[in-house]
């Protein structure tokens, strides 16, 4: 990261945006626009088309007819693959822009978005370019005198709804497996994050993608995502967020045309540190930045820090000297370890569950405060709050926010407990320098991912995805092209 072209980047104006439909960039019928505002500053940094159902209408329209043209779905697989290279190398020469853009529109700290969001979205295309050619059909083990073949066939239209904490990221997990397997996209960014994947979508097109293979519709979930979820002409919809929008979509699913719904919807995950851990000075940092990066907005934060009496003490104080040490301040100065927190209204959701936590009877030990590093933004300072209960609203709901609850276990299995005692279950991490004890936690707790003496980092090869009320299906790795084939069975008498 070199701070002058950074300095550089973050005072380009940005143009008002459209919605990009079968390859052209075009405004809402209605003429209407959003405007975008910087978590950085307060100001406004530009305008977004707000897009009506007419307007998903008309996007995923050109998605079903791109699809049935067979321009990309029945491309030969070694096209594709040159295509989604061609993606990433320029999500690869154009780093440096949509990171500092990313930032601009939704406040993570640069050290982590550079890698996290282009860095990351560049290294799935790659990947899902080189499993083009590697997905296979089967021939099933007929007696003599049949064949069966089970082929697999791309789903056809694919609606994405990504969130607005870490766009690019989140926004490649799903669109490049999706194009991948050979359909056509309508994609609906968050409004509060949606520059950075307007910027992709120019990309894909520059990178040779046909017109109406992706399209973009930006504007509000009310408006916007409810129209694509009700859509008769969408297939699948995948979606990152909350769970109240993922049950509001799964009910738009049931009242139109059963599209199969996948869901990641976050979770309230436990950190589980043992008097054994390796090295609790490590596990200390490890475990802050796991709740405090990106100021908490992460779905796998270790938002739960779970510590075996022994040693609780003393690991809080660790925990305590990590969170007074890290600063937050400008999100796009490299010094800075803590962004900004990426809305108003975010912010007050974080604040009003800090003061019903304390009204429960948590003890704040730091942090907390709404402060002002730079003039208009939104900030707060990273918090840990212990005496927490099991019971409590900051021990069972996800806030999405710094805020760290400490509760104390004395076995094994009052850990497993604690762990499996809220409605999530999408990340653990377990501390422990017993090999057994980490094998038997990981079987034990309910969730889709669990770090052993570690938290966070799983790369492009692994699976995420929840259990319980975290939601279904998984983004990333092989196993993520699932959800965008569909199996036909040929049977066919010789």
């Amino acid at each position: 990261m070199n701070q002058e072209l950074i300095n550089q980047l973050r005072d380009q104006p940005v143009q008002p945006q459209s919605l990009l439909i079968d390859g052209r960039w075009e405004q809402a019928v209605s003429g209407k626009n959003l405007p975008v505002i910087s978590p950085i500053d307060g100001k406004q940094l530009c305008t977004l088309a707000l897009a009506d159902r007419t307007d998903v209408d008309r996007a995923v329209g050109a998605a079903r007819k791109s699809y049935e043209s067979g321009a990309w779905s029945r491309m030969a697989p070694a096209e594709r693959k040159k295509v989604l290279h061609r993606i990433a190398g320029l999500i690869e020469a154009h780093h440096a822009e949509l990171a500092v853009l990313g930032v601009r529109d939704n406040g993570t700290e640069i050290a982590m978005a550079w890698k996290a969001e282009p860095g990351s979205a560049a290294a799935t295309f790659r990947y899902y370019a080189e499993c083009v050619d590697k997905v296979n059909g089967e021939i099933a083990p007929t007696p003599d005198g049949t064949l069966g073949l089970i082929h697999k066939e791309p789903v056809g239209v694919v609606a994405v709804i990504v969130p607005w904490n870490f766009p690019l990221m989140i926004g490649a997990w799903k669109i490049a497996p999706a194009l991948a397997a050979g359909n056509s996209v309508v994609l609906k960014p968050s409004e509060d994050a949606s520059l950075s994947l307007l910027r992709l979508a120019q990309l894909c097109l520059d990178a040779g993608l046909p017109p109406g293979v992706l399209n973009v519709v930006t504007g509000t979930g009310a408006e916007a995502g409810d129209a694509l979820a009700r859509h008769r002409d969408v297939d699948i919809l995948t979606f990152t967020g909350s769970g109240a929008v993922g049950r509001l979509l799964l009910k738009a699913s049931a009242e139109s045309n059963l599209k199969r719904v996948f869901l990641e919807l976050g979770g309230k995950s436990p950190n589980i540190v043992f008097q054994d851990a390796p090295d609790l000075a490590q596990a200390a940092k490890v475990s802050a930045m796991g709740i405090f990066r990106n100021s908490g907005q992460v779905c796998v934060a270790g938002s739960r820090l779970l510590v075996q009496r022994a040693v609780h003490d003393e690991f809080v104080d660790l925990v305590l000297k990590v969170a007074n040490s890290l600063r937050v301040g400008d999100p796009l100065d490299v010094t800075t370890d803590i962004g900004a927190v990426g809305s108003a209204r975010q912010l007050a959701r974080n604040q009003g569950m800090l003061t019903r936590a304390l009204e429960q009877g948590a003890r704040l030990r730091t942090g907390g405060q709404v402060i002002a590093p730079v003039a208009g933004g939104n900030y707060m300072s990273p918090a840990v709050l212990d005496a927490v209960q099991p019971e409590m609203e900051i021990a069972q709901q996800e806030v999405f926010g710094p805020i760290l609850a400490v509760m104390p276990f004395d076995t094994e299995a009052q850990a497993v407990q604690l762990a499996n005692g809220t409605e999530f279950g999408l990340a653990a991490g377990v501390w422990t320098g017993n090999l057994s004890r980490a094998h038997r936690m990981v079987r034990a707790i309910k969730a889709g991912v669990v770090h052993v003496n570690t938290y966070g980092g799983p790369d492009i090869t692994v699976p995420l995805g929840g259990v319980r009320q975290s939601g279904n299906g998984h983004d990333k790795s092989m196993h993520a092209l699932d959800k965008y084939l569909d199996l036909k069975t040929a049977w066919i008498q010789l």
